[in-house]
């Protein structure tokens, strides 16, 4: 291995043997990048090296652990967006690895395989596997499954937690409501009407409905009269004019609709 510096960059030019080919890697050094952290588990000598300045060299942070009870180490002690199991190591196998994180967390997992096997591929998803790829594989292929499985994750995580509609974003992590870039002041009934409301957009919902889903901390019912009460309320909150209201509709008779304008519901 040789290391050149240039400026800020520091080069590392590798030399080891993968699937019968010689790589050459480099990975830069300067700060100022948030990495994602990923927890590479495998034993095979010849593959942790090339796997891991390939995926660094993809602007990822890289953990190695070559055994079950190392990988768990690492993973309890540290925060990591994707996890890459091999299925073979020295003392059990990435399933055990999958079963003990999926206890508490929904972190993507990739499998390595050495076989393609249905009943390894059928095992490794049904026990909370997000995808597999089976040895030998080119490098390239597996950067492309690790993005577009954090592409996809981070996209769900994005649409879990939070609401965006008619210039309204609800963060419902730190139950925060802000229009136009300013925070609004809710009680506890009118946020969970908003978000109620948001998250059935341009769907009549029934007073019933709606009623049914506005039980307190204390247990105690909503009634028709003080709902329409906090409808009143929440409009003049939302609203630009809250005796004409366009988001928060009454329909007559049955109850009430969140209208998206102009389809810009996200």
């Amino acid at each position: 291995m040789k290391i050149k510096k240039r400026g800020n960059f520091y080069f590392f030019i590798i030399y080891k043997r993968v699937s019968y080919k010689c790589i050459y890697k480099y990975h830069y050094l300067g700060g100022g990048m948030e990495m994602n952290n990923i927890l590479l588990v495998e034993d095979d000598l010849n593959l942790i090296d090339g796997l891991e300045y390939s995926i660094q060299k993809n602007g990822f942070h890289v953990h190695v652990a070559r055994t079950v009870e190392e990988a768990l180490t690492l993973y309890e002690n540290r925060k990591y967006d994707l996890l890459i199991l091999d299925l073979t190591l020295p003392d059990g196998t990435g399933f055990d690895i999958c079963k003990r994180v999926r206890q508490s967390s929904v972190v993507p997992i990739i499998f390595l395989t050495a076989s393609d096997e249905e009943v390894n591929v059928v095992m490794g998803l049904d026990m909370g596997g997000d995808d597999y790829i089976t040895k030998p594989f080119k490098l390239n292929e597996l950067i492309s499954r690790i993005k577009a499985l954090l592409r996809r994750t981070n996209a769900f995580q994005e649409e879990t937690y939070k609401l965006n509609s008619n210039g309204i974003r609800i963060e419902l992590l730190n139950n925060r409501v802000i229009k136009n870039g300013r925070i609004l002041e809710l009680t506890a009934v009118e946020y969970k009407l908003l978000c109620l409301l948001m998250k059935n957009p341009n769907i009549v919902l029934t007073r019933e409905k709606i009623l049914s889903k506005l039980w307190d901390d204390n247990g105690d019912f909503v009634d028709n009269n003080t709902l329409s009460v906090y409808i009143r309320r929440l409009r003049s909150k939302i609203e630009e004019d809250p005796n004409h209201p366009r988001l928060l509709l009454t329909i007559r008779g049955i109850g009430y609709k969140w209208n998206v304008i102009g389809g810009n519901n996200i």
